[in-house]
């Protein structure tokens, strides 16, 4: 990924549970600054890099990432105590995300997505078990016209436990909460359109764009290939037959009636489309 260097740091993302912040780089971009020093870590940035550049690599739209030089001086305006914290606790290599000028928070009630879009992002969520789609908090925006996908620190939690990374992403994804969930009618399709693409190439490529510095030290690895090499151990054969993490949808975006009445909180008006 290119690497930048911040050179103003201009507001916190207070909305964000890792309090990113806006900063302008020396390639004159504006970028939402993810740091290594928050509470959720460098593994954060690592699924955020690692699960976003596949979506982007799936035709996906999502924002261009980039490293970050930080030099927490940058920071010493800022009246904020916590962020002045997160500052001097992030020094050196953070990620970027590219401001999106002008871009809102998708609505479910404000836009009805495309079946075949729905089912891609249910696909993909489900590939990188991520749990941080909700109908509470999208993470998805809409910008001229077109919807991106942000947000992915919360996907591969099996990183957080390599011991029983294999059990831990077993199973069939959740979709009780998912904001597409209605929408995703057509999953055997997105299916037989984005599985075949996940190969080891593929999965090599977005692994090595993760620095050797957010890799080291990973307890029971060598060195940062070997971390590498365990995220494609783990994806690859997920990519395969069966697979049995797929979520079970009927052709109204509903799972068959088990008898389970998980996800009741999920509001009425987030029904299936028309």
């Amino acid at each position: 990924m290119p690497h930048v260097t911040a050179i103003r740091y201009v507001t916190p993302l207070r909305e964000g549970g890792s309090l990113p912040g806006v900063v302008e780089a020396d390639d004159l971009g504006t970028y939402v600054m993810k740091f290594h020093g928050a509470g959720q870590g460098r593994k954060a940035l690592i699924a955020e890099v690692v699960a976003g550049e596949l979506a982007r690599r799936l035709g996906f739209r999502v924002p261009d990432q980039v490293l970050i030089d930080l030099d927490p001086a940058i920071g010493r305006h800022e009246p904020d105590p916590d962020v002045q914290d997160l500052l001097k606790a992030s020094p050196g290599w953070n990620l970027g995300v590219d401001f999106l000028p002008g871009s809102l928070g998708f609505d479910p009630l404000g836009w009805r997505p495309d079946r075949l879009f729905a089912s891609r992002v249910l696909w993909l969520d489900a590939f990188i078990g991520n749990v941080d789609r909700s109908w509470r908090n999208p993470n998805m925006l809409v910008w001229h016209g077109d919807v991106w996908l942000i947000d992915h620190g919360a996907s591969l939690i099996f990183h957080h436990a390599w011991a029983n990374a294999a059990r831990l992403f077993s199973g069939p994804y959740d979709v009780d909460d998912h904001v597409l969930t209605p929408f995703a009618t057509r999953l055997e399709e997105a299916e037989s359109e984005l599985a075949p693409q996940i190969t080891e190439g593929l999965l090599r490529e977005v692994t090595a764009l993760v620095p050797d510095l957010w890799l080291e030290n990973e307890p029971g690895f060598a060195g940062p290939q070997e971390v590498r090499d365990a995220y494609v151990d783990i994806l690859l054969p997920r990519a395969g037959k069966p697979r049995d993490w797929l979520p079970d949808l009927d052709v109204s975006g509903h799972r068959p009636d088990t008898g389970a009445r998980r996800g009741e909180n999920r509001p009425g008006w987030l029904g299936g489309p028309a």
